[in-house]
């Protein structure tokens, strides 16, 4: 065989050879690209699933903070409504207090005798000024 022949299927062979390493070269690397992008589909897939997780977490939160929020509302309404009652209940037992001394005060009081209701000192002693118009109440002095 002429050395032209044998030269060309040298050349001839390393081209196929040459091939043979680029195709299985752009095999790898359409593998590689192939799970590339199978971990970034998993990859989305998971943060999706990883965002419904957050919103259902977070809307339950807020679920059970409404519901702490409304308990606690009612409990401080029941407090509150329990104070407003005792309180009524002192007051009203203040009010009767009052009463009952200023009933027992008017009770001691002597009546003014006739012959000193005249005479004027600048104090009366029922809590009536007598410089003022009979039967108009001024500040009493205690």
């Amino acid at each position: 065989m002429p050395e032209e022949v044998r030269a060309a299927k040298r050349i001839n062979q390393e081209g196929e050879r040459i091939i043979d390493k680029a195709q299985e070269e752009a095999e790898r690397i359409v593998g590689r690209a192939q799970e590339q992008a199978a971990y970034l589909i998993d990859e989305r897939g998971l943060t999706e699933a990883a965002e419904d997780q957050s919103r259902r977490i977070i809307a339950a939160a807020e679920d059970d903070a409404a519901q702490v929020r409304q308990g606690a509302d009612d409990y401080a309404a029941g407090v509150l409504s329990a104070l407003e009652a005792e309180v009524g209940r002192t007051l009203g037992g203040i009010q009767r207090g009052i009463s009952m001394l200023e009933e027992r005060r008017a009770a001691s009081r002597p009546e003014p005798e006739p012959d000193t209701a005249a005479i004027d000192d600048g104090y009366a002693p029922d809590g009536y000024d007598d410089d003022v118009e009979a039967g108009a109440p001024t500040a009493v002095h205690r």
